[in-house]
């Protein structure tokens, strides 16, 4: 017959809990598997799964007691680390939302917009359009399988129960934040200065001709040359989202090395 003591039952609860709680907070924040349209019943069960994968591949962890205040800081130490990860996945997502927001406002769009049940708000067409796009890319890329595996590796690099973290890594992921509103322009900024132009020509022709009613053709001039230079800009969206993808993703796994304590 075979027996189980306590200290085993125990000991793989533990193995299995802590990176538990960092995987969810993960899964929970980030763009992908956080998203509104999936059930929150299948990003806990894909967490577990995750977690009974790689839990034997990981390093060994702290006897300390799940029902104990030492386990509670334990469990926030994971959320943190985890939500943390799924903070700057969300910063990148965001670059290009605001590049819709952008392209939307120039082309008179801005009235074109729904509720987002992923964003708690509302969202202009253009922005969800180009966050689809970019959502596809990024798996079509392997992006999720990059993020899963700076994930695991973070259990060696930020082990559980470290007990602190350097507070420079968050300095880090706030500064990085400013790339929503610089990045994002750059993406839309050859829409928005041809489209600037348009507008300008609108507004000469306007005054040289008053009879003419820019309103009749000022806003199916916009939109018809708005998406004429989107269709530009698609050719070369690929490679910008791929610098995009590379460069975040670089941050990602240095803010995980950054996070880990001095000394």
């Amino acid at each position: 017959m075979v027996e189980i003591t306590f200290a085993q039952l125990h000991g793989w609860l533990v193995a299995f809990l802590w990176p538990f709680f960092r995987i969810t907070a993960l899964m929970l924040s980030s763009p992908l598997w956080g998203h509104s349209a999936v059930p929150n019943q299948v990003k806990i069960a894909l967490a577990a799964a995750i977690t009974l994968v790689v839990a034997p591949m990981l390093p060994a962890m702290p006897t300390i007691p799940v029902v104990s205040w030492a386990g509670v800081g334990l469990i926030i130490e994971q959320l943190i680390i985890g939500i943390a990860m799924g903070t700057l996945l969300r910063i990148m997502l965001a670059v290009v939302q605001a590049c819709g927001e952008y392209i939307g406002l120039q082309m008179g769009l801005a009235f074109a917009t729904f509720f987002d049940p992923s964003a708690a708000g509302n969202m202009v067409v253009v922005s969800r359009f180009l966050h689809m796009i970019t959502l596809l890319l990024f798996l079509s890329l392997n992006g999720h399988l990059i993020v899963l595996d700076i994930l695991i590796a973070s259990f060696t690099t930020l082990p559980i129960g470290i007990q602190a973290f350097n507070p420079e890594a968050f300095i880090m992921l706030a500064r990085y934040a400013s790339t929503i509103f610089a990045t994002g322009l750059l993406l839309a900024l050859p829409l928005v200065c041809s489209l600037l132009i348009v507008n300008l020509a609108l507004g000469i022709l306007n005054r040289a001709a008053p009879q003419l009613t820019v309103f009749n053709i000022g806003f199916p001039a916009s939109l018809s040359i708005g998406l004429a230079l989107m269709m530009v800009l698609m050719t070369d969206l690929g490679s910008v989202l791929q610098q995009l993808f590379h460069h975040s993703l670089a941050v990602l796994q240095q803010l995980v090395e950054t996070m880990a304590p001095l000394g």
